[in-house]
Protein backbone atom coordinates (compact mmCIF):
# COMPACT_ATOMS: atom_id res chain seq x y z
CA UNK A 1 0.00 0.00 0.00
CA UNK A 2 2.79 2.39 0.96
CA UNK A 3 4.76 1.48 -2.19
CA UNK A 4 1.74 2.19 -4.41
CA UNK A 5 1.24 5.55 -2.70
CA UNK A 6 4.92 6.48 -3.16
CA UNK A 7 4.78 5.49 -6.85
CA UNK A 8 1.63 7.56 -7.46
CA UNK A 9 3.06 10.49 -5.50
CA UNK A 10 6.30 10.33 -7.51
CA UNK A 11 4.42 10.25 -10.85
CA UNK A 12 2.16 13.08 -9.69
CA UNK A 13 5.20 15.16 -8.70
CA UNK A 14 6.75 14.66 -12.14
CA UNK A 15 3.48 15.70 -13.85
CA UNK A 16 3.26 18.80 -11.68
CA UNK A 17 6.81 19.87 -12.60
CA UNK A 18 6.07 19.20 -16.28
CA UNK A 19 2.70 20.92 -16.60
CA UNK A 20 2.57 23.54 -13.82
CA UNK A 21 4.52 26.12 -15.92
CA UNK A 22 2.14 25.55 -18.85
CA UNK A 23 -0.95 26.04 -16.69
CA UNK A 24 0.60 29.19 -15.18
CA UNK A 25 1.22 30.50 -18.70
CA UNK A 26 -2.41 29.73 -19.66
CA UNK A 27 -3.60 31.56 -16.55
CA UNK A 28 -1.47 34.60 -17.39
CA UNK A 29 -3.01 34.75 -20.87
CA UNK A 30 -6.38 35.50 -19.19
CA UNK A 31 -4.97 37.92 -16.62
CA UNK A 32 -6.20 41.49 -17.08
CA UNK A 33 -3.09 42.84 -15.38
CA UNK A 34 0.24 42.91 -17.20
CA UNK A 35 1.99 42.00 -13.96
CA UNK A 36 2.76 38.31 -13.47
CA UNK A 37 2.55 38.75 -9.70
CA UNK A 38 -0.93 40.27 -9.60
CA UNK A 39 -4.30 38.91 -10.75
CA UNK A 40 -6.29 41.74 -12.30
CA UNK A 41 -9.36 39.74 -13.31
CA UNK A 42 -10.41 37.55 -16.22
CA UNK A 43 -10.12 38.96 -19.74
CA UNK A 44 -9.84 37.93 -23.40
CA UNK A 45 -8.21 41.23 -24.28
CA UNK A 46 -4.76 39.72 -24.95
CA UNK A 47 -6.20 37.29 -27.49
CA UNK A 48 -7.74 40.21 -29.35
CA UNK A 49 -4.44 42.09 -29.17
CA UNK A 50 -2.60 39.01 -30.45
CA UNK A 51 -4.47 38.95 -33.76
CA UNK A 52 -3.97 42.70 -34.13
CA UNK A 53 -0.21 42.51 -33.47
CA UNK A 54 1.24 42.42 -36.99
CA UNK A 55 4.81 41.57 -35.96
CA UNK A 56 3.76 38.47 -33.99
CA UNK A 57 1.38 37.30 -36.72
CA UNK A 58 4.13 37.74 -39.34
CA UNK A 59 6.52 35.71 -37.17
CA UNK A 60 3.87 32.98 -36.76
CA UNK A 61 3.19 32.91 -40.50
CA UNK A 62 6.92 32.69 -41.31
CA UNK A 63 7.42 29.93 -38.73
CA UNK A 64 4.57 27.80 -40.09
CA UNK A 65 5.62 28.26 -43.73
CA UNK A 66 9.26 27.34 -42.99
CA UNK A 67 8.24 24.38 -40.81
CA UNK A 68 5.81 23.04 -43.43
CA UNK A 69 8.12 23.49 -46.43
CA UNK A 70 11.20 22.15 -44.65
CA UNK A 71 9.27 19.13 -43.34
CA UNK A 72 7.87 18.31 -46.80
CA UNK A 73 11.20 18.67 -48.61
CA UNK A 74 13.13 16.85 -45.86
CA UNK A 75 10.57 14.02 -45.94
CA UNK A 76 10.98 13.58 -49.70
CA UNK A 77 14.79 13.67 -49.54
CA UNK A 78 14.96 11.57 -46.38
CA UNK A 79 12.64 8.87 -47.77
CA UNK A 80 14.64 8.63 -51.01
CA UNK A 81 17.89 8.51 -49.01
CA UNK A 82 16.50 5.77 -46.76
CA UNK A 83 15.62 3.60 -49.76
CA UNK A 84 19.09 4.17 -51.25
CA UNK A 85 20.88 3.39 -47.97
CA UNK A 86 18.83 0.23 -47.40
CA UNK A 87 19.91 -1.12 -50.80
CA UNK A 88 23.61 -0.66 -50.08
CA UNK A 89 26.02 -3.29 -48.85
CA UNK A 90 26.54 -3.75 -45.13
CA UNK A 91 29.72 -1.67 -44.66
CA UNK A 92 28.71 1.43 -46.71
CA UNK A 93 25.26 1.29 -45.10
CA UNK A 94 26.74 1.25 -41.58
CA UNK A 95 29.03 4.18 -42.45
CA UNK A 96 26.17 6.30 -43.86
CA UNK A 97 23.91 5.53 -40.90
CA UNK A 98 26.71 6.64 -38.55
CA UNK A 99 27.18 9.85 -40.58
CA UNK A 100 23.42 10.45 -40.41
CA UNK A 101 23.56 10.28 -36.61
CA UNK A 102 26.23 12.99 -36.35
CA UNK A 103 23.94 16.03 -36.92
CA UNK A 104 21.51 14.67 -34.30
CA UNK A 105 24.27 14.25 -31.71
CA UNK A 106 25.94 17.54 -32.62
CA UNK A 107 25.19 20.64 -30.56
CA UNK A 108 22.75 22.98 -32.31
CA UNK A 109 25.12 25.90 -31.88
CA UNK A 110 27.84 24.04 -33.85
CA UNK A 111 25.39 23.31 -36.67
CA UNK A 112 24.09 26.88 -36.65
CA UNK A 113 27.53 28.53 -36.76
CA UNK A 114 28.84 26.13 -39.42
CA UNK A 115 25.83 26.78 -41.66
CA UNK A 116 26.15 30.52 -41.15
CA UNK A 117 29.86 30.39 -42.12
CA UNK A 118 28.96 28.32 -45.18
CA UNK A 119 26.35 30.84 -46.33
CA UNK A 120 28.76 33.75 -45.74
CA UNK A 121 31.57 31.98 -47.63
CA UNK A 122 29.19 31.34 -50.56
CA UNK A 123 28.04 35.01 -50.41
CA UNK A 124 24.51 33.74 -49.86
CA UNK A 125 22.15 36.41 -48.51
CA UNK A 126 20.87 35.47 -45.06
CA UNK A 127 17.08 35.49 -44.97
CA UNK A 128 14.10 33.24 -45.60
CA UNK A 129 15.97 30.97 -48.04
CA UNK A 130 18.96 30.43 -45.72
CA UNK A 131 16.67 29.51 -42.80
CA UNK A 132 14.67 27.13 -45.01
CA UNK A 133 17.82 25.38 -46.29
CA UNK A 134 19.16 25.11 -42.73
CA UNK A 135 15.92 23.56 -41.46
CA UNK A 136 15.84 21.07 -44.33
CA UNK A 137 19.46 20.14 -43.55
CA UNK A 138 18.92 19.31 -39.88
CA UNK A 139 15.51 17.68 -40.49
CA UNK A 140 16.72 15.08 -43.02
CA UNK A 141 18.46 12.81 -40.43
CA UNK A 142 15.25 12.62 -38.34
CA UNK A 143 13.29 11.51 -41.40
CA UNK A 144 15.89 8.91 -42.37
CA UNK A 145 15.95 7.40 -38.89
CA UNK A 146 12.12 7.28 -38.86
CA UNK A 147 11.80 5.60 -42.28
CA UNK A 148 14.71 3.13 -42.06
CA UNK A 149 13.10 0.81 -39.48
CA UNK A 150 9.98 0.50 -41.66
CA UNK A 151 12.09 -0.37 -44.70
CA UNK A 152 13.81 -3.13 -42.70
CA UNK A 153 10.38 -4.65 -42.00
CA UNK A 154 9.52 -4.84 -45.71
CA UNK A 155 9.27 -8.13 -47.53
CA UNK A 156 11.62 -7.63 -50.53
CA UNK A 157 9.85 -10.31 -52.55
CA UNK A 158 6.60 -8.29 -52.83
CA UNK A 159 8.32 -5.57 -54.86
CA UNK A 160 10.00 -8.14 -57.09
CA UNK A 161 6.66 -9.93 -57.56
CA UNK A 162 5.02 -6.66 -58.63
CA UNK A 163 7.75 -6.14 -61.24
CA UNK A 164 7.38 -9.71 -62.48
CA UNK A 165 3.64 -9.14 -62.91
CA UNK A 166 4.33 -6.23 -65.27
CA UNK A 167 4.25 -3.23 -62.94
CA UNK A 168 6.69 -0.41 -63.65
CA UNK A 169 9.22 0.43 -60.88
CA UNK A 170 7.41 3.72 -60.09
CA UNK A 171 3.97 2.06 -60.00
CA UNK A 172 5.32 -0.78 -57.83
CA UNK A 173 6.88 1.74 -55.44
CA UNK A 174 3.65 3.71 -54.95
CA UNK A 175 1.42 0.62 -54.71
CA UNK A 176 3.68 -1.81 -52.82
CA UNK A 177 6.52 -0.03 -51.00
CA UNK A 178 5.01 3.31 -50.01
CA UNK A 179 1.87 1.95 -48.24
CA UNK A 180 4.08 -0.24 -46.02
CA UNK A 181 6.56 2.48 -45.07
CA UNK A 182 3.98 5.30 -44.92
CA UNK A 183 3.68 5.24 -41.07
CA UNK A 184 7.44 5.85 -40.86
CA UNK A 185 7.23 8.59 -43.51
CA UNK A 186 4.39 10.27 -41.60
CA UNK A 187 6.29 10.00 -38.33
CA UNK A 188 9.36 11.55 -39.98
CA UNK A 189 7.25 14.39 -41.40
CA UNK A 190 5.66 15.27 -38.04
CA UNK A 191 9.03 14.99 -36.28
CA UNK A 192 10.64 17.28 -38.85
CA UNK A 193 7.74 19.74 -38.59
CA UNK A 194 8.00 19.80 -34.79
CA UNK A 195 11.80 20.22 -34.80
CA UNK A 196 11.54 23.07 -37.30
CA UNK A 197 8.74 24.75 -35.36
CA UNK A 198 10.73 24.52 -32.12
CA UNK A 199 14.19 25.51 -33.39
CA UNK A 200 15.85 28.68 -32.15
CA UNK A 201 19.66 28.34 -32.20
CA UNK A 202 20.11 27.40 -35.88
CA UNK A 203 17.49 29.94 -36.96
CA UNK A 204 19.17 32.66 -34.89
CA UNK A 205 22.49 32.18 -36.70
CA UNK A 206 21.15 31.74 -40.24
CA UNK A 207 18.35 34.31 -40.44
CA UNK A 208 18.73 37.83 -41.75
CA UNK A 209 17.56 40.99 -39.97
CA UNK A 210 14.47 41.21 -42.20
CA UNK A 211 12.68 38.07 -40.94
CA UNK A 212 11.67 36.64 -37.57
CA UNK A 213 10.32 33.27 -36.50
CA UNK A 214 8.36 32.78 -33.30
CA UNK A 215 11.42 31.57 -31.40
CA UNK A 216 13.58 34.54 -32.39
CA UNK A 217 10.66 36.94 -31.85
CA UNK A 218 10.08 35.64 -28.33
CA UNK A 219 13.83 35.86 -27.63
CA UNK A 220 13.73 39.52 -28.65
CA UNK A 221 10.65 40.11 -26.49
CA UNK A 222 12.31 38.51 -23.44
CA UNK A 223 15.07 41.14 -23.49
CA UNK A 224 12.49 43.96 -23.59
CA UNK A 225 9.84 42.25 -21.45
CA UNK A 226 7.40 39.59 -22.63
CA UNK A 227 4.05 40.92 -23.82
CA UNK A 228 0.89 39.14 -22.65
CA UNK A 229 0.06 38.46 -26.31
CA UNK A 230 2.87 35.87 -26.28
CA UNK A 231 1.09 34.05 -23.44
CA UNK A 232 -2.10 33.99 -25.53
CA UNK A 233 -0.23 32.66 -28.57
CA UNK A 234 1.49 29.94 -26.52
CA UNK A 235 -1.87 28.91 -25.05
CA UNK A 236 -3.45 28.58 -28.50
CA UNK A 237 -0.49 26.52 -29.75
CA UNK A 238 -0.69 24.22 -26.71
CA UNK A 239 -4.43 23.67 -27.21
CA UNK A 240 -3.93 23.00 -30.94
CA UNK A 241 -1.25 20.37 -30.24
CA UNK A 242 -3.38 18.80 -27.49
CA UNK A 243 -6.41 18.50 -29.79
CA UNK A 244 -4.24 17.02 -32.54
CA UNK A 245 -2.87 14.39 -30.14
CA UNK A 246 -6.38 13.51 -28.95
CA UNK A 247 -7.62 13.09 -32.54
CA UNK A 248 -4.63 10.93 -33.52
CA UNK A 249 -4.98 8.72 -30.43
CA UNK A 250 -8.73 8.29 -31.00
CA UNK A 251 -8.11 7.34 -34.62
CA UNK A 252 -5.49 4.78 -33.62
CA UNK A 253 -7.80 3.36 -30.96
CA UNK A 254 -10.63 2.98 -33.50
CA UNK A 255 -8.32 1.12 -35.90
CA UNK A 256 -7.43 -1.38 -33.18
Amino acid sequence: MVKKFIKKFYVGLILIFLYAPIFILIGLSFNKSKSRAKWGGFTLHWYKELFQNQSIMNALYTTLIIALLSALIATLIGTAASLAISNMKKTPRAILVAITNIPMLNADIVTGISLMLLFVAMRFTLGFSSVLISHITFNIPYVILSVMPKIKQLNPHTYEAALDLGASPIYAFFKVILPDIFPGVLTGFFLAFTMSLDDFVITHFTKGPQINTLSTKIYTEVRKGIKPEIYALSTLMFIAVLLLLILINRRNAEKK
